[in-house]
């Protein structure tokens, strides 16, 4: 790997803990807050809704300054949001302290995606995302299982405690090893916003927003859905968690190699299509540990593979609008990861058994990849022929 991307794969790690954990956590923090498991998901609306906010928000505030001290200052909020986190006396503080641990993670991937993008090879700009986004993948595979672990035989305040030792090391490491380049000159943060003027920018948006939440439908439910209907023990839930981990680390490389291949917009659309069929098979087969376990990992490899693609997709179609357009993707996805974490969890509220989320989040995909088609038709000249963006800070 290269070094310099190291600190901002360490953040996604930090990043992916944080956000992933709390899936696993929910049966232990509605036991010890005292409210129930749909409730309990509202943390994991709180946390997107703060990446929405966020992600836009800082960048147009921090843009004009270099990326390494972007990035430095989005760390340090992180760590000490997730401190609060680990601090929190009920359930009301740990809502208000889940959304501001939201707020830098849209723009810490954002600026970090556009530096990725500028630091990689001729042609692997999409695999060099994908390295940042791999932090990702090892936070459910190692931190997330482990988080888990420790919220069901200890507690989950302990997990948010390792979330910020991962903060402490990544300030460390962005310190040392990425690269100073130099801030934007002559920012016209106007000129920037009429990216959202685009109808491209939008459909970008809708597909993120509402394709993603597929995963999350699955995703936010996937402890009570493998030990209410698969039957596993709580303690099971570390390993199974492990083995998503494993599929989308898995995924999160196809991904990028897809993108860099074909085109970020083919292979999305591909992609959530695949979504589709997966998450209605995960419906059908649940009550079966061996088919729950395989689609377990082939799930998540499905749904992290699109990392990489939507990132680069909206990348290409923000020409000076990078940094600003990669943070709200990153917004998008948070969206999607709301929106699953709420509908996954309306037909659990009127009655239906933890696999009713994955009929819902197989709408969601669909809808999706009918956006992923849409953009291939309408603006074929612009997503379909750049291949690699000229992605720099002027």
């Amino acid at each position: 790997m290269n070094k310099n991307l190291l600190p901002l794969t360490l953040g996604g790690l930090g990043i992916g803990i944080t956000e992933f954990v709390m899936m696993g956590l929910l049966p232990d923090i509605s036991k010890d807050l005292a409210v129930t498991i749909p409730q309990a998901g509202h943390l994991i609306s709180a946390y997107a809704l703060g990446v929405v906010i966020g992600a836009p928000l800082l960048i147009m505030i921090a843009g004009k300054y270099p990326p390494k001290m972007i990035l430095i200052a989005l760390m340090i909020m992180f760590t000490v949001f997730n401190a609060f986190s680990a601090f929190a006396p009920t359930f009301d503080t740990l809502f208000i302290a889940r959304l501001l641990s939201g707020l830098p993670h849209g723009a810490f991937f954002g600026v970090g995606s556009v530096v990725a993008s500028r630091i990689a090879e001729k042609g692997k700009a999409a695999q060099a995302v994908s390295l940042m986004f791999m932090g990702l993948t090892i936070a459910n595979i190692v931190g997330v299982p482990l988080g888990t672990f420790i919220g069901h035989n200890f507690s989950w305040r302990i997990s948010f405690a390792v979330v910020v030792f991962v903060g402490l090391v990544t300030l460390l490491s962005l310190k040392l090893w990425l690269p100073a380049l130099e801030a934007t000159k002559n920012r016209d943060l106007k000129a920037e916003l009429s990216f959202f003027k685009k109808r491209e920018a939008w459909i970008i948006i809708f597909m993120i927003s509402i394709g993603t939440g597929g995963l999350f439908t699955w995703y936010s439910y996937i402890a009570p859905l493998m030990t209410d209907v698969a039957g596993f023990s709580p303690n099971a839930v570390t390993y199974i968690l492990m083995l998503a981990g494993l599929g989308m680390m898995f995924g999160n490389y196809v991904g990028g190699r897809l993108a860099d291949k074909f085109s970020p917009a083919k292979a999305s659309a591909a992609l959530l299509l695949t979504m589709v069929v997966t998450l209605t098979i995960v419906h059908f087969v649940s009550a079966s540990q061996p088919l729950a376990l395989i689609m377990t990992f082939v799930t998540g490899a499905v749904s992290f593979a699109l990392a990489a693609p939507i990132q680069m997709l909206m990348i290409q179609s923000a020409k000076g609008s990078e940094m600003l357009a990669a943070s709200a993707s990153q917004a998008s996805f948070n969206i999607g990861n709301a929106l699953g974490a709420f509908f996954g969890g309306l037909p659990l509220v009127y009655g239906f058994d933890y696999t009713s989320p994955a009929y819902v989040g197989a709408a969601m995909a669909l809808v999706g990849a009918f956006f992923a088609f849409w953009l291939i038709r309408s603006n074929q000249g612009v997503t379909e022929q750049v291949k690699v963006p000229a992605t720099s800070f002027h």
